[in-house]
């Protein structure tokens, strides 16, 4: 049922990053993105992570981010290189405990070893950023989430695949364990082949632990799927998947 695409890299002219991503949030936001907002909100409130602590990696300015939820933690900490982004970010959580951080995660020879450097003991969120860029030296970000966040607690919501191909009427969020991206495509446009970009995200959080999926209509005739993953370390505090989960689905 997929057929790829190559992944538009320009962060400032992309759909969901710089500032044709603040221009289409400002139309947008409060109308077409509602549904998806909601559904963010939910997949927050439900993960509730043992930690004082939250770090955001990659959260723009908040345009999906249901900020109203963080009120529980001491400290918010945002990983955000877009000035504009970071002033908007600023202005919307002003009631919050945020402060800004220019550690950068996402680059260098070890992405995402600098989480557990630097915040060991906080929760991190992933904030749709992670299938806007890839790793660096290759590979995908099933892999480095295994190395570097094993004893972590962190959740993401990310492009799973975008398309201009307008989705099944109704379609809403729906939880899938399946370990073939094709069976959940079916749940939200008709059964044959399908023009998409494949973001290389799908099962982040490894093929043994569910994953939740929503669309995000992201303007006129596009379209994004998003999951929502939860990994919760095995031992110490918490529970759930353990590092060994943690790796691409293989088969069908």
């Amino acid at each position: 049922m997929a057929e790829s695409q190559e992944i538009r890299r320009n962060v400032w002219l992309s759909d969901a990053g710089g500032l044709r991503y603040h221009l289409r949030a400002l139309q947008h936001r409060r109308r077409r993105w509602q549904v998806f907002r909601d559904t963010v909100a939910a997949w927050f409130a439900a993960w509730r992570p043992p930690c004082d602590r939250l770090v955001l990696v990659g959260p723009s300015a908040g345009h999906t981010l249901p900020l109203a939820r963080m009120r529980g933690f001491s400290e918010i900490v945002a990983l955000e290189p877009d000035p504009i982004a970071r002033r908007w970010l600023a202005w919307r959580a002003r009631r919050l405990p945020l402060r800004f951080d220019g550690i950068d995660v996402l680059s260098g020879d070890t992405p995402l070893s600098a989480l557990q450097t630097v915040f060991p003991d906080a929760a991190v969120l992933f904030c749709n950023v992670l299938g806007q860029v890839a790793p660096a030296g290759g590979g995908h970000w099933h892999e480095r989430l295994a190395d570097a966040l094993a004893g972590q607690h962190w959740a993401s919501y990310h492009d799973v695949i975008s398309t201009d191909v307008r989705p099944l009427a109704g379609a809403g969020p729906v939880s899938c364990d399946t370990r073939r991206l094709e069976t959940v495509l079916e749940r939200f446009w008709p059964g044959g082949r399908l023009a998409l970009v494949d973001h290389e995200t799908f099962r982040l959080a490894g093929p043994s632990q569910p994953a939740d999926y929503a669309l995000w209509p992201l303007g006129p005739g596009r379209w994004h799927l998003i999951e929502w993953v939860v990994h919760r370390p095995s031992g110490g505090i918490g529970r759930g998947a353990d590092r060994s989960a943690l790796k691409p689905p293989s088969g069908p």
